[in-house]
């Protein structure tokens, strides 16, 4: 059997290049391929491998000082939820380009526990969720009653800041994939005079984990060859909300635009693939020409890595 784990960690880091290095080694040995970036800020990782493996791998990194307490999730993998291993260090695990004192390790929005999340939507408590995932993202699944935050990428998020003008003395819970964006949105929100700022602690994919099918709709989309996962999706509550961006119709069939020139990611149906509409419009379409029907590329070029999640 094949696990995927998902995981991150603000901690200063005296050394990436050198963890990056030690890293790569230990999952060369015990077979493991996906993504881990390295900052002097901390550590992001998804993996995937032998159910064996990933356990020596969490164990190894238990005993690492800096990364006990680290929580780490885990899914039910394939063994080619990846196509290789690449580990990296960079200026930051998750890029946002924000000014150096925007960061998790000074200061953050205050942590909700799934349980809690939970708690104030069966309750009716008043507060906005903003997410803080890119556009194609949130386009099969969020929250219901969420604020999108409609970036393109992670780098745009002083772009929201106008969208939320309203909110800054409202209590907001910002929310993404496994958790490491929020730690940075809320920590930008809070330096731009936001009062009461929470952040969902381990992300959208625990809390689907435990409450499957309650208020959050559709799928969750992930950076890897899986592109969507959901928990129960048999269970008559389950929605599919995305929509096919050129007829409309109810689809969850993520694409790359046909013209290799532009390769946008978004939700095509299988009809509209086959019949030659597999560009993200009209425009790239002629600009190809009309004969050409996209692959279904699993994962574009565009999207960058290290938002993994």
């Amino acid at each position: 059997m094949y696990q995927v784990i998902l995981y991150y960690k603000y901690v200063k880091v005296e050394d990436p290049a050198g963890l990056a290095i030690s890293q790569k080694l230990l999952c060369k040995r015990l077979g493991l391929i996906g993504r881990i970036i390295v900052a002097s800020e901390g550590i992001n990782g998804t993996l995937e491998g032998k159910t064996e493996a990933i356990a020596e791998y969490a164990k190894a990194m238990r005993n690492d000082p800096m990364f006990a307490d680290m929580n780490i999730k885990y899914s039910q993998g394939d063994g080619k939820t990846f196509p290789k291993l690449s580990v990296k260090a960079r200026s930051e695990i998750v890029s946002s380009h924000l000014d150096g004192t925007v960061s998790p390790l000074n200061r953050t929005g205050k942590y909700l526990s799934s349980e809690e999340l939970h708690d104030w939507f069966e309750s009716g408590k008043e507060f906005y969720i903003v997410d803080m995932r890119n556009d194609y993202e949130t386009q099969s699944g969020h929250f219901e009653g969420s604020i999108l935050s409609g970036m393109g990428n992670f780098r745009d998020l002083p772009k929201v800041l106008d969208t939320l003008a309203d909110l800054k003395n409202k209590t907001i819970l910002t929310v993404c994939t496994g958790g490491v964006r929020c730690e940075k949105a809320s920590a930008f929100l809070l330096e731009n005079g936001f009062a009461d700022v929470y952040q969902l602690k381990d992300g959208i994919v625990t809390y689907m984990e435990k409450y499957p099918n309650q208020h959050f709709k559709g799928k969750l989309y992930v950076f890897d060859q899986r592109i969507l996962i959901a928990f129960n999706p048999e269970d008559p509550a389950h929605q599919v909300i995305g929509h096919c961006l050129r007829c409309s119709q109810f689809s969850e069939r993520y694409v790359n635009c046909a013209n290799d020139e532009c390769h946008l990611h978004f939700i095509c149906c299988e009809n509209c693939a086959e019949n030659g509409r597999a560009f993200c419009s009209e425009k790239c379409r002629e600009t190809v020409g009309s004969g050409i029907v996209a692959n279904n590329l699993k994962i574009s070029s565009r999207i960058p890595a290290e938002e993994f999640v």
